[in-house]
């Protein structure tokens, strides 16, 4: 497969708290409306959570206005404390699916998290491409989101 055919936009920041601290905001979806970056595109947002509480098997819906879609996300591995894996499908605006991964790794005194997502470009990616990249769509997204990751893991709420 060429580089066309697949996108994958990464992110990472470094957090003065330990990996678990970080392991648990993102493996339970319940806590993701305090630092995830969409949250706050439609106030209104309906949202659904299913599955398991936590971990594997957890999964979250959302609907919402236009800049907010609709979309679906489940978790489908965690490794307490190092690793978070995402399946995440859009439904609209348009329909996609990638997988993110969430790592937390031992760096000095604190932990680097790194955010990456990886998809297919599909024909809709591909017509939008044209104007933007997938990076230029959600990375700003992901820098916000571990910005406030950061801020509450260092808070140590």
């Amino acid at each position: 497969m060429g580089d066309s055919d697949t996108y994958t936009v990464q992110r990472w920041t470094t957090v003065q708290a330990p990996p678990g601290r970080l392991f648990e905001q993102v493996e339970d979806f319940h806590r993701w409306p305090s630092w995830s970056p969409w949250e706050d595109l439609d106030p209104a947002m309906q949202r659904t959570y299913g599955g398991a509480e936590k971990g594997v098997g957890a999964t979250y819906a959302w609907s919402g206005n236009r800049k907010a879609g609709q979309g679906r996300m489940e978790i489908t591995d965690a490794d307490d404390p190092t690793r978070v894996v995402v399946a995440l499908d859009f439904l609209k605006p348009f329909k996609s699916s990638s997988v993110t991964t969430f790592t937390f790794a031992p760096e000095g005194d604190g932990t680097r998290v790194t955010w990456t997502m990886a998809g297919p470009r599909t024909l809709g990616l591909k017509i939008m491409g044209i104007f933007t990249s997938m990076d230029k769509l959600v990375g700003k997204d992901f820098e916000k989101g571990l910005a406030r990751l950061k801020t509450l893991a260092e808070q140590g709420s």
